[in-house]
């Protein structure tokens, strides 16, 4: 019923995060919409327990990675995911239970928050591509306790409503081999959108590794825009799922991120560290979400 508003829907996404009024039809209760959180699947995490810390010398970065390091890289890899906040908010921290919970699976894991005294602002490609260029730096930086531990060569960018148009937009940087885009896609620039936030359909010819669309079921006023992306996109391998009954935020605020924790987790798993059995919740005749009636799915291109 909100699908024709889709340019006040794409301003919304852009500004909700730093405070601005809402455009008529879009409430905020629509955008702050979860998944109920009685009877929903809880987040599974992994094997590592995690450290959350400030970046070195980057104090608008945040850091959420295994606090015991002596396992990589001999024995497992550590690949890089940034994230990009729901509103573009400069404030990975409201996300904390879901980034820990991909980084117990044995990632490092950054998102932004605000600097000490700094003006409330949104995030930008570039607070995001600044995340990327830290973990390149400390994987090399003497004294780092990540010095050699960083799969460099592995780097994600995912994010949810706004900061899923910033996880679209840097899939153009040859470091990032995966997306996930979580109730969010591309769609023609509404006017007074911020520029350099809002990815238009021109943007997904610019990828060059697979993508992962989430997004909630009928409640989602983005699902129609999911959808189409997902139709759009036929130079990449991709994935769509919608789980019923989710709104907007569907589970990433529920304990450690809920399902969409481990939806997340287990794309990476797959996508960068072989892990077929991650794998199973998106390929194959009886792929784990394929045959959940929770959600409807579809794909191109996966094998």
């Amino acid at each position: 019923m909100l699908f024709g508003m889709k340019k006040s829907v794409a301003l919304l996404i852009a500004v909700a995060g730093v405070g601005f009024a809402q455009p008529p039809g879009i409430t905020r209760e629509m955008i702050e919409r979860s998944l109920p959180l009685e009877g929903a699947p809880l987040a599974v995490p992994g094997p590592y327990k995690v450290v959350s810390e400030a970046a070195f010398e980057a104090p608008g970065l945040h850091v959420y990675r295994p606090e015991m390091l002596d396992r990589f890289p001999k024995k497992d890899t550590l690949p890089v995911m940034v994230w990009g906040n729901g509103g573009c908010a400069v404030d990975s921290t409201r996300y904390g239970g879901f980034l820990t919970t991909i980084a117990s699976h044995g990632f490092l894991v950054m998102g932004t928050v605000t600097k000490e005294g700094a003006k409330q602002r949104q995030e930008t490609a570039d607070d995001v591509r600044a995340a990327i260029d830290w973990a390149d730096k400390e994987n090399t930086r003497d004294g780092s306790p990540l010095k050699g531990k960083i799969a460099v060569n592995k780097v994600a960018v995912m994010g949810q409503s706004c900061g899923g148009f910033l996880s679209i937009t840097l899939g153009a940087d040859p470091r990032v081999k995966t997306i996930g885009v979580f109730n969010s896609g591309v769609q023609k620039a509404a006017p007074g959108a911020a520029a350099g936030v809002q990815p238009t359909p021109d943007a997904l010819l610019k990828l060059h590794g697979p993508v992962l669309l989430i997004n909630g079921g009928e409640p989602d006023f983005m699902l129609a825009t999911s959808a189409a992306t997902f139709d759009m996109i036929d130079n990449q391998p991709v994935f769509y799922g919608a789980r019923h009954n989710a709104g907007h935020t569907a589970t990433v605020f529920h304990p450690g991120g809920g399902e969409y924790a481990n939806v997340a987790s287990n794309w990476l798993l797959w996508t960068f560290k072989g892990d077929k059995k991650a794998g199973a919740m998106f390929v194959g005749k009886n792929c784990a979400l394929c045959t959940n009636s929770n959600w409807d799915v579809k794909a191109k291109g996966l094998k």
